[in-house]
């Protein structure tokens, strides 16, 4: 079968002031589980495309694809200040698709897994995959080309005879397979970004992250460390690349164990990579060796995220700083940057919790300072359930939109306090 895959994000992701363009890691490991010597294989990425639909038709029509995967990668920017929605791009490519190729139309990516039926109808594809796509991608390419049922398989969402939505629940990899990178502008994305995303870990859903002490069992994926230090040395070896983004679930500091393990198998190595990732910022799990093994190792930056209200509890203000005030603190003393992400307007904010969360920041050196309005809504989540109940959405169904959860007691003025405060920090940036 002549295969297609196309990555639709355009969306740059916000991070402070910079705009980094991330390479399309899911679609690049569906690749690596296709069987070559069976299929032929194109990837299309329209990242840097200047005209994305004519690049479509063009390329649709040049390579007369017998399958179509089409990647979804976010459903927004997750930006209070700039929303951007990423559907509708990606509807006007499966539109496309539609009008000049009767070749199946198969939807995945991070954001469909997100919220599959409703993903599904409003991109109307022939078929959907949630979940990780890798080995699902590649058993329903079989499937399709032996002409057998592919209903049955896990991930999957299709449409039944009678219009209702078939959905086979969530399909999971152990990404056993390195990425194919091949057909990718390697050099354009080393320069556009914070790095190539390599999978360390990932945490045991698809709409948060883990609580920092749980199980190392109940991870869905933990990469074994000579996997990930063979990855690097092959990004290095065959396209020169030396910047790694570390996709971690949880954050690359847990388990501690790990984050020691893989950081000495870099060192040993001599790998000489520079790497970044996120931080959990607990204190038992960042302790002076971890950090000096991250610098070691060529840590860049690490981001995490500043005080949440849920955090506060009967706490004196000075007891809930703490503990992030010390990681800060031993980040400093390690010589490592990092990144603070705050949010402001999350269920429970008051003036003076907004007050606390500055008080915070100015107290820290971190390298940028992100002072996030609202709290983008996901699917599954604490704040999901707090906007039910307040009415901020009817169903979760309304999550495919960008939606965003503000506390009313500061949503009338948070905006213009937040960007005078910026204003006099240079390294604060409202997002």
């Amino acid at each position: 079968m002549r295969i297609l895959l196309i990555a639709t994000n355009r969306h740059r992701r916000l991070m402070s002031r910079m705009n980094a363009q991330p390479v399309p890691i899911g679609l690049a490991y569906i690749a690596g589980h296709l069987d070559l010597d069976r299929h032929q294989l194109r990837i299309l990425d329209l990242m840097f495309a200047d005209d994305y639909l004519a690049e479509v038709e063009n390329t649709v029509n040049e390579y007369q694809p017998d399958l179509i995967g089409v990647s979804l990668r976010n459903l927004d920017n997750s930006s209070y200040m700039d929303p951007q929605w990423a559907l509708p791009i990606t509807k006007e490519v499966v539109d496309k698709l539609h009008s000049i190729t009767t070749a199946p139309v198969v939807v995945g990516g991070p954001a469909f897994s997100l919220l599959p039926r409703e993903c599904f109808s409003y991109l109307e594809p022939d078929i959907g995959i949630a979940g990780d796509g890798g080995e699902a991608f590649a058993q329903l390419t079989d499937c399709l080309e032996s002409g057998e049922d592919f209903q049955h398989l896990p991930g999957v969402v299709s449409r039944n005879r009678d219009g209702s939505l078939n959905f086979n629940g969530l399909a999971y990899s152990e990404f056993s397979v390195p990425p194919r990178l091949d057909e990718l502008d390697m050099t354009r994305y080393e320069q556009a970004g914070f790095g190539i995303g390599i999978v360390t870990k990932l945490d045991d859903n698809f709409s948060h992250a883990m609580d920092p002490g749980s199980d190392p069992n109940n991870w869905r994926v933990l990469r074994p460390i000579e996997d990930v230090v063979g990855e690097i040395q092959e990004m290095k070896d065959r396209f020169g690349l030396r910047k790694v983004f570390f996709i971690d679930g949880a954050g690359f500091n847990v388990p501690l164990p790990h984050a020691k393990a893989l950081c000495n198998s870099i060192i040993e190595a001599e790998l000489k990579v520079h790497w970044n990732s996120y931080l959990a910022p607990v204190p038992e799990s960042v302790d002076d060796e971890v950090l000096n093994l991250m610098k070691q190792s060529g840590s860049g930056l690490l981001i995490m995220k500043g005080l949440a209200n849920h955090d506060l509890n009967d706490q004196s203000f000075e007891e809930r700083m703490e503990p992030l005030q010390e990681v800060c603190q031993r980040c400093d003393d390690a010589g490592l940057n990092y990144i603070i992400s705050q949010f402001f307007g999350e269920p429970g904010e008051t003036p003076d919790t907004v007050d606390q969360k500055l008080d915070f920041l100015r107290q820290i050196n971190p390298s940028l300072a992100n002072l996030r309005v609202g709290v983008r809504i996901r699917p599954g989540s604490d704040v999901a359930d707090v906007a039910l109940q307040e009415g901020v959405i009817t169903d979760q169904s309304d999550l495919i939109k960008p939606t965003f959860y503000l506390a009313d007691s500061v949503k009338d003025w948070i905006v213009d306090r937040l960007t005078a405060e910026a204003a006099a920090n240079p390294r604060w940036n409202v997002l």
